[in-house]
Formats: C-alpha cells, sequence, structure tokens
C-alpha cells in the first residue's frame, strides 16, 4: 500500500556563510549643561619704528595685563602664553621695491576663569590694563564626563528608534545587537568671536548660554523574521501517494531523471576494452592446531 505524505515542512532559511541579514545604523545624542569655565585669548598688540622698541612696549603693557589678571583672583596656573610674533610693517608702491616702516610685535595668552559671575569685570581690567586683542571666549564644564554620558546614552536611544523604524518598513525584526561602537565627535558650544582696536566700554556683558555636548554612536543589529533571509529550495522526499504522478512521485513535480547504463569510464569497461586478469595468489594455509 502506498504511504501518504505527511504534513509539509517550513523552507529552511538561506542565510549565507556569515549568517543573518544584519542592519547598521548611527544615533546622534545631545546634551546641554550650564558652563563653569571660561576660557579667553586675550593680549597686546605694538607697532614702533624699531623691532627693539615694539618688543619693549609690548612687554611693558603685557606685564601690567597679567598683573591685572591676577589682581583679579586668576592663578598664574591659569595663564599661559599662546602666541608670540615680532613682523615687520611693509609698505608696497608701483614700480619701486618694499620698504620697512615699522614693526608690530603681538603677545597673546591664553586664560582660564572659572568664576564665570566676574568674567566681566575681569575683561574690563585687562583691557584697562593695556590689553587691546581679544581673540575669542569659550565657555566650557571643567569636568564634561557627566554630559558626555548623557549625550551618548540619548545616541543609543536615537539608534534603536531609527533601527526599529527601519525595521518595520522593511518587514522584518530586529534581532540581537550585534555591534556598538563610539563614534568621536567634536563637542562644545558656540564661540563668539571678538576683536577690539579701542578700549571697550565701561560694562562689559557676558553671557554663558549652555554648553551642548555632542555624541556619536554606530549600532549594528541582526536580522530576524521571513524577510531577513531568503527561503531555499525544500530537498525533502515525498512517499508515493494517492497524489503521485505517472513516475512515482507527487503530481506537477518532475520526472526523476532516467537511470542510464554504465558507460565507459564509469568504472564498467566497454566491449572492445582489453581486460588483463593479472596473478591470483593462493591464500597461505592455516596453521594445524
Amino acid at each position: 500500500a502506498a504511504l501518504t505524505a505527511g504534513p509539509a515542512l517550513a523552507a529552511p532559511m538561506a542565510c549565507g556563510p556569515a549568517g543573518p541579514s544584519r542592519m547598521t545604523v548611527t544615533g546622534e545624542g545631545q546634551s546641554r549643561t550650564a558652563p563653569d569655565m571660561a576660557s579667553i585669548q586675550l593680549g597686546v598688540t605694538t607697532q614702533a619704528d624699531s623691532a627693539a622698541e615694539a618688543m619693549s612696549q609690548n612687554s611693558e603693557r603685557q606685564r601690567a595685563v597679567i598683573a591685572a589678571l591676577t589682581g583679579q583672583g586668576i592663578d598664574a596656573a591659569q595663564i599661559q602664553t599662546s602666541g608670540l610674533t615680532l613682523n615687520p610693517l611693509m609698505q608696497y608702491g608701483e614700480d619701486q621695491a618694499p620698504t620697512v616702516t615699522g614693526y608690530q610685535a603681538s603677545n597673546m595668552v591664553t586664560v582660564r576663569v572659572s568664576d564665570l559671575p566676574s568674567l566681566g569685570e575681569v575683561l574690563d581690567a585687562i583691557v584697562g590694563a593695556g590689553a587691546n586683542e581679544i581673540n575669542g571666549i569659550t565657555f566650557t564644564r571643567e569636568d564634561g564626563a557627566s554630559a558626555e554620558d548623557d549625550a551618548r546614552r540619548d545616541a543609543v536611544a536615537d539608534a534603536q528608534r531609527k533601527a526599529q523604524v527601519l525595521a518595520e518598513a522593511a518587514g522584518v525584526e530586529l534581532g540581537p545587537l550585534m555591534t556598538l561602537r563610539d563614534v568621536a565627535t567634536g563637542g562644545g558650544g558656540p564661540r563668539p568671536m571678538m576683536r577690539m582696536e579701542a578700549a571697550m566700554a565701561d560694562s562689559t556683558p557676558v553671557q554663558p548660554g549652555e554648553v551642548e555636548t555632542t555624541a556619536q554612536v554606530e549600532v549594528e543589529y541582526a536580522l530576524a523574521g521571513e524577510g531577513a533571509c531568503a527561503p531555499m529550495p525544500s530537498h525533502g522526499r515525498h512517499h508515493g501517494g494517492p497524489s503521485d504522478g505517472p513516475h512515482g512521485g507527487p503530481q506537477g513535480d518532475p520526472a526523476p531523471a532516467p537511470v542510464h547504463p554504465p558507460m565507459p569510464g564509469d568504472g564498467a569497461p566497454a566491449a572492445d576494452e582489453p581486460i588483463v586478469p593479472g596473478i591470483v595468489e593462493p591464500l597461505p594455509e592455516a596453521p594445524a592446531n
């Protein structure tokens, strides 16, 4: 009697040697905190007929600026020279060689101010002492690790949200998290730039605002569900049954390939192939007991 066919099994998933399909997304996060430190680049620029005179005037005024900073309670360790230049002043004319008309000396320092409420008074003091260059104020946090961690958490949540949206749109499911990488980014808030050629006003308003810290992560998920991999054709065999076709297989299935007799080269000798029987040696006799 013919055997009836059992229930069809689901086609196995063909995910290839690298495993299931994967999806990589990038998440971005931000955190905003109040700054507790200001970094100022300031200094003195002077001009004179000779290089020595330009440097002498510059040194005198810069010493007064540094004294004004320490007088505002800023420690000497918070003051660092960041630039010192001396350049000739050239005059160019038509059809004549350039000539030196004088020299310009510049001495810049970077100052860190931790008492932000007194920042306006510090700026007034340095200008009153002779500073005529302020090239930038940057507001930061002395310990930004907590803000960076908050930004990273926000970035991971953003990556998870993006991955979920993409998976739903593609008709697949998110599998396990495969990789998570922290991508280095630059942080910091706005950097207002100021340059003065004359004395500032009596009052210098300064608004620290907030410091924005950014983070970026790269996340890779494995994909699950029917759409994650391409189904492989089933290789199961059906036994004969009521629905068998004329060749013993299910109706609609292609007929099995016919069996051919052995051909030359398949292990069976051809009709005209020479056969060499060789020599058959008798087996040794077993010793008598």
